[in-house]
C-alpha cells in the first residue's frame, strides 16, 4: 500500500498515541479505579482505533477505488473488493 508508506510518519505518531491511551487503560484497571473512568478510557481507545481505520480507509478508497489514474477495472474491483473484504470483518 503506498499511501500507507507516504503517511508512515502520521499514522505511526497516532498508533503511539493509542498506545498510550491504552497503557494508561491498564494502569487503571490494575490501580483497581473506578468502573466509570475504565469506560471513559475504553471509550477513549476505541474513538482512537476507529478514527485510525476511518483515515486508512479513507486513504485507502482515493488510491485504490476513486483514483481517476486507475484505468483498468481489474485494479479498480480488487481495491473495492479489499475495501469489502475489511469492512465484513470490521463490522462483525
Amino acid at each position: 500500500m503506498s499511501h500507507t508508506v507516504q503517511d508512515k510518519a502520521k499514522l505511526l505518531a497516532r498508533v503511539r498515541r493509542i498506545r498510550g491511551q491504552v497503557e494508561a487503560l491498564e494502569r487503571s484497571l490494575e490501580a483497581e479505579k473506578g468502573c466509570a473512568e475504565v469506560l471513559h478510557q475504553i471509550a477513549g481507545v476505541r474513538g482512537a482505533m476507529n478514527g485510525l481505520m476511518a483515515e486508512v480507509l479513507e486513504d485507502h478508497v482515493r488510491s485504490h477505488i476513486a483514483d481517476p489514474a486507475i484505468t483498468d477495472a481489474a485494479e479498480r474491483t480488487q481495491g473495492a473488493d479489499e475495501l469489502i473484504e475489511v469492512l465484513r470483518s470490521y463490522l462483525r
